[in-house]
């Protein structure tokens, strides 16, 4: 549970300064965990919302990841595949937080949805049950309602 609880808070802090435009001043070790955590409870607490009725653009940086996801998802034969699906999706999140290029309401709506995404593979990462694995496979409907 402690690993779930860490792993979280290093995946939405590696996204969040990962996010970071400010290139003139370095982040320091003093920056509390707990701020971004707030940050993000805030955000995900709004439902989305679409760009006055159509979808949000998401850079090609971070759609080539995000696409990777859904296709290793939409494709998985059987769940003895599941071990591999979770590192997959681990290892491309990993790379879409660093890839992260997008600013202003279409970042603000693509955390809405990738923050409780990230708790959904983490939740697969520690338990990989059919059930974690259709709410994965079920967040993609709500990413594709809102995202393009």
């Amino acid at each position: 549970m402690n690993k779930l609880k860490i792993g979280t808070i290093v995946l939405s802090a590696l996204f969040l300064f990962s996010c970071n435009t400010k290139t003139e001043q370095e982040p320091t070790e003093e920056v509390p965990t707990v701020a971004t955590e707030e940050v993000h409870e805030h955000v995900t607490d709004e439902p989305l919302q679409l760009n006055d009725g159509e979808k949000w653009k998401v850079d090609d940086s971070m759609m080539a990841h995000i696409a990777q996801m859904e296709k290793d998802i939409t494709s998985l034969d059987k769940p003895e595949d599941f071990e591999k699906l979770s590192d997959n999706l681990n290892k491309n999140l990993g790379l879409l937080t660093a890839n992260c290029t997008m600013k202003g309401q279409a970042h603000d709506e693509l955390h809405k949805w990738l923050l409780p995404y990230i708790d959904l593979v983490e939740a697969f990462s520690t338990d990989k049950s059919v059930a974690n694995f259709t709410a994965i496979k079920n967040s993609f409907s709500t990413f594709n309602t809102y995202f393009q």
